[in-house]
């Protein structure tokens, strides 16, 4: 793990129906917000190691991979062809959910207690979104995983905004992060592959985090002229991601966790760290060879942040 100190200046629940109190202290129910693409049903690991091994009470907002498709609206807005898309209304039925979900953790909190936001990948920045258009006097804490915060570099070539202008919006016109007594950010990024250029040398060899390394292994081709097994699956894949990369940050052959750069998982003011061999989503992971942020061997690194006053 790396840590870098932070710069100055109906939803899936728990059949928990209280909050979790261990002596004087108050466990915080939380609410996640799952990441573009993902389903509820994608968060039922991390709600259940939540709930049992620590005992926090969570809400997951409820959102079907289908729901995302409510997103092409966006395609009606001259704004997604400028590349200067607004969050609402294309995502307000995402917001409702998510405040759905948060009335339903309000619930669990005794006395009118305060929550932790838990965004993945796209739910990070949405839940700046949310925080900004809803107040945040309920929120206590900000935890992203793999959230691309930061909005790709203009100008260069060969790189689109995915976002058609959602995250220059966020980084304009939702709050800085902070971490206060009263309101902490955490962001969390991942280093599962090291991404390459499309061409040409590369400070990337296809170089994968060590947890992932059996398995680039076994991404070999055989080679008849010689009959040995020559593993270039890693390069082309490396490559591959590399590009995914760039149109995130403007870089190729930079760390990441296989869909978000490492340096786009950031944020200034914010509590910011890395964990080696992390993978980006609960789909198409395990909690072995290839643990993503919610895997329990990786939680046990960061849910301390959920436990903290």
């Amino acid at each position: 793990m790396s840590l870098l100190p932070a710069p100055p200046g109906s939803a899936l629940t728990t059949p928990t129906t209280t909050s979790i109190t261990t002596g004087t202290t108050i466990t915080r129910p939380a609410v996640i917000l799952p990441g573009l693409g993902n389903n509820t049903g994608d968060y039922q690991g991390l709600v259940m190691t939540l709930r049992e091994r620590y005992g926090i009470p969570s809400v997951v907002a409820r959102v079907s991979r289908f729901d995302w498709l409510r997103n092409a609206a966006g395609l009606l807005d001259p704004n997604y062809w400028k590349g200067t898309l607004h969050p609402r209304p294309v995502l307000d039925w995402y917001l409702e959910r998510v405040h759905e979900a948060v009335s339903e953790a309000k619930q669990l909190s005794p006395q009118g207690g305060s929550l932790s936001l838990i965004g993945h990948s796209a739910g990070g920045w949405l839940a700046r979104v949310y925080m900004e258009e809803f107040g945040l006097s309920h929120v206590s804490l900000l935890l992203t995983l793999g959230s691309p915060h930061m909005p790709p570099p203009k100008g260069l070539p060969g790189v689109i905004d995915q976002t058609r202008g959602l995250l220059d919006y966020v980084e304009k016109n939702c709050a800085p992060a902070v971490y206060t007594p009263q309101l902490k950010y955490v962001c969390i990024a991942g280093r599962y592959i090291q991404g390459a250029r499309l061409a040409g040398n590369s400070n990337a060899t296809s170089d994968i985090s060590t947890i992932d390394k059996d398995q680039s292994m076994a991404e070999s081709v055989s080679n008849a002229s010689n009959n040995k097994s020559i593993s270039v699956a890693p390069t082309l894949r490396a490559r591959f991601i590399g590009q995914a990369y760039k149109q995130v940050c403007g870089q190729a052959d930079v760390w990441g966790d296989g869909v978000v750069p490492e340096m786009s998982a950031y944020l200034e003011g914010a509590l910011n760290m890395s964990f080696d061999g992390v993978y980006h989503s609960p789909v198409g992971s395990d909690d072995t060879t290839r643990p993503w942020y919610g895997s329990p061997s990786v939680l046990e690194k960061w849910v301390h942040h959920l436990l903290n006053p």
